[in-house]
Formats: structure tokens, sequence, C-alpha cells
């Protein structure tokens, strides 16, 4: 059996990993990547974390599904995505880290926003500053944001956010006080919510 039929038979190839890592490391250090990612587990599954020159653009939660992400992402952005670890990529997973264990409550990344533009983007500039433990209403988000009728848009804005966690969209809820939807899903948002307000009270 020849190394292309141990492949096809799913048996590891000696070297393939270190050869593809190589590779990879070099494509990256010599620029040809325009967006670099890495999986990383959380207690809420695997995320994926995308990186640009400008910073962090994409955080992809459990629940969607990451081949519909990296051909969004290829369409919107670029095709030239390589899976390799940059500085940007490793703090933010350090902070993510440090945010799940409670060690952390306000992320300090570089933030790449030309995934969302206009009014969607200031909803989301003003979701980013709301504080750790505390909480807003669509209602507010879109008068914070400039355009106080506009409520629908801001949940719109707020269900499409393509930094959750960092942008903590999770902290926006219904004006009668109800959860209300969530990209990772309802319990994930009551989580995370339950999380920092456990810990708030510490």
């Amino acid at each position: 059996m020849n190394e292309l039929e141990k492949r096809l038979e799913g048996a590891p190839v000696p070297g393939w990993e270190q050869a593809r890592r190589s590779l990879v490391e070099r494509a990256d250090r010599e620029s040809l990547f325009d967006l670099a990612y890495e999986r990383h587990e959380s207690p809420f599954g695997t995320l994926l974390v995308f990186a640009g020159d400008a910073g962090i653009v994409r955080i992809s939660l459990g629940s969607e599904d990451e081949a519909k992400v990296l051909d969004d992402l290829a369409r919107r952005i670029s095709p030239r995505i390589g899976r390799t670890g940059r500085d940007g990529i490793r703090a933010a997973r350090e902070q993510l880290d440090g945010y799940f264990d409670g060690e952390l409550r306000n992320f300090d990344l570089p933030l790449d926003w030309r995934l969302t533009r206009g009014f969607r983007r200031e909803v989301l500039r003003e979701t980013a500053v709301i504080p750790y433990g505390a909480t807003a209403s669509y209602a507010e988000m879109a008068d914070r944001a400039g355009s106080p009728r506009a409520v629908r848009a801001a949940g719109s804005a707020l269900a499409t956010n393509p930094l959750p966690i960092v942008v903590p969209c999770h902290r926006v809820l219904r004006s009668d006080g109800a959860v209300g939807s969530y990209l990772g899903g309802t319990p994930m948002k009551e989580a995370l919510l339950e999380m920092e307000r456990s810990r708030d009270r510490d």
C-alpha cells in the first residue's frame, strides 16, 4: 500500500502533519493568508477564532456550521484563509479562557469591524461597552446607537454579531426582561448571564 492509499484508508502518513504545519506557517510568514483561524475549545463547544491584520474579525460559536462560516468569510473577505496561530489569535484564546474561568471581565483585543457597517456597527460598538454582569435592553441599544425607534434593526444587528462573547450581545435582553434569542441558543445565553452574575456577587 503506497502513501496515497494509506491516506485514502485514513491511516496516518508519517511526517504528513509536520509537513502540513510547516507549509501553513511558511505561507503565513509570507503573508499569503488574508485571514488566519484556529479552533478553540470552550465550555460551550468548539469556537472558531478568525483574525486579519487589523485584529479579530470573527468568532463563530459551536452551534454554527464550520463550512458555512468559512464559505461566508471567503465570499465577504477573502478565500485566502489558513488555519494557523497568529499572535492576535493566541491572545484572543488566552482571554477567552480567562473569561470562561472567571478571571477576566474585560477583553482587550484589537477588533476588525469590517463585517458590520452603519447603524449595525454602532449598535455593536455600544454593546461592547456594556459592563460585565450588567444588561441592557434592545430599545436601550437602539437609543445609544442613535436611532431610538430602530429597535428591530438593533435586534437584527445583535443576532448577527460576528464577534460574540468579546462583543457581549448576550447582555442585551428584551424590554420585559426575557432573555431573547441568541446565535448560540437561549441556554447558552442564560448560562453566560448566570455565570457573570454569580461571579459578580463574589
